[in-house]
């Protein structure tokens, strides 16, 4: 049997049909099957046993426990810096040098009166003891002994203004070089040599990074939970990733009006002067501290009327009710007090509107899945035109 081009056609297409409507089929058979949903392990969170504190978030500057701003005591010209910003100092190291030449001038005016005093004082005593046996023998009278005394007794106070006059001249030698007060490091020079200074012109600055200081706030709604010597954690900006402690020193004893905060100083050992004055902290007063099961405050859902998670177990996603216990605001994490164990795997962001029941699967990485590959265009013929489909 010979079939025309036009019978032959049909039959293709009829084919065609066959093999269409048998797909379609196996597709309904296939998607009969529940789908498995794959996330990525970002999605996932394990519940873990951990160490959760809470208590007010404090924010605040950096400053250094002690800072020293040198000034100067006497007049004159600045003859030498000898220490510039940044270089460590001990305690005792010179750091400015004031002319000398006039307060050494007077310096050596009142020890030399101070001789002068002692000299006189030490005659008039002896005229006092010499009077006094004579007194005692007769030989004088009252009047004559009482003088000498009185003799005495003013020399002896102008031995000791002489001697005050001396001191206060010592004093002011020692002033044209001001020394640095304790170990520290230089942090501002306000000066140069050949500057003229007069007594109370700032020279330098001394800072002592051995120990820093937080000036932080806190609300005064929670100042109830805050006390003396209460652990302090916070991070440092500049610093990524590393956490320090301190101990709160001192508290403020009003708040501030116009914020209603209360000003509170923690002390923060700086062994290894990695701290820096100036930088801006935020941390939060350690009020209690235990330990427990903790998951991510993302982990939780509290829109129903008991909080609640999403539990990945056996491949499947359940619903399970939590109690909620000690809540971290720092660290943004939650003690779950009941409802799951460690080691169980929660649904986190928006993995957690996945409905229970469904099939679960986390992928092993974070690679996207390669695209297909587009189909290859067929040769075209020398004429342009694509060859004909069998």
């Amino acid at each position: 049997m010979f079939l025309t081009a036009r019978s032959l056609t049909g039959l293709i297409a009829v084919a065609f049909v066959a093999a269409a409507c048998g797909g379609t089929d196996a597709e309904a058979t296939d998607s009969s099957a529940a789908p498995v949903i794959t996330i990525s392990p970002e999605n996932i969170a394990i519940v873990a046993q951990s160490t959760i504190t809470s208590g007010p978030a404090i924010s605040g500057n950096l400053v250094a426990d002690r800072t020293a701003s040198l000034r100067a005591e006497v007049p004159g010209a600045v003859l030498a810096v000898m220490q510039d910003p940044g270089a460590p100092v001990t305690k005792g190291t010179p750091l400015v040098r004031i002319d000398d030449t006039a307060i050494r001038d007077m310096f050596l005016s009142a020890k030399s009166g101070v001789t002068q005093a002692e000299l006189a004082a030490d005659i008039a005593k002896r005229d006092q003891e010499r009077s006094e046996k004579l007194l005692a023998a007769g030989a004088i009278a009252q009047n004559a002994a009482e003088l000498a005394r009185r003799a005495a007794l003013g020399a002896q106070a102008q031995l000791d203004d002489a001697k005050a006059r001396l001191a206060s001249a010592q004093k002011n030698l020692d002033n044209t070089v001001v020394k640095a007060p304790y170990d520290g490091i230089v942090s501002e020079r306000q000066v140069n040599p050949g500057d003229i200074v007069a007594p109370g012109a700032p020279l330098v600055t001394i800072v002592d990074p051995s120990t820093m200081r937080l000036e932080g706030m806190v609300p005064a709604d929670q100042l109830g939970s805050v006390r003396v010597g209460a652990t302090v954690t916070f991070s440092v900006t500049g610093y990524p990733n590393r956490s320090f402690t301190g101990a709160i020193s001192n508290i403020y004893p009003s708040a501030d009006p116009g914020t209603r905060q209360v000003r509170l100083y923690a002390r923060i050992p700086n062994a290894g002067r990695g701290l820096v004055a100036g930088l801006y902290a935020t941390g939060r007063v350690a009020t209690t501290s235990h330990d427990g099961l903790v998951a991510p405050l993302t982990a939780i859902d509290q829109r129903g009327p008991s909080p609640a998670v999403s539990r990945v177990k056996g491949g499947k996603v359940e619903r399970v009710e939590v109690t909620l216990g000690t809540r971290d605001d720092a660290t943004e994490r939650v003690e779950i007090t009941s409802g799951v164990v460690a080691g169980d795997s929660l649904l986190i962001g928006a993995a957690q509107g996945i409905t229970a029941g469904s099939s679960l699967r986390v992928s092993a990485g974070t690679d996207r899945a390669a695209a297909p590959a587009a189909p290859a265009t067929p040769p075209t013929s020398a004429a342009g035109k694509q060859p004909a489909k069998p």
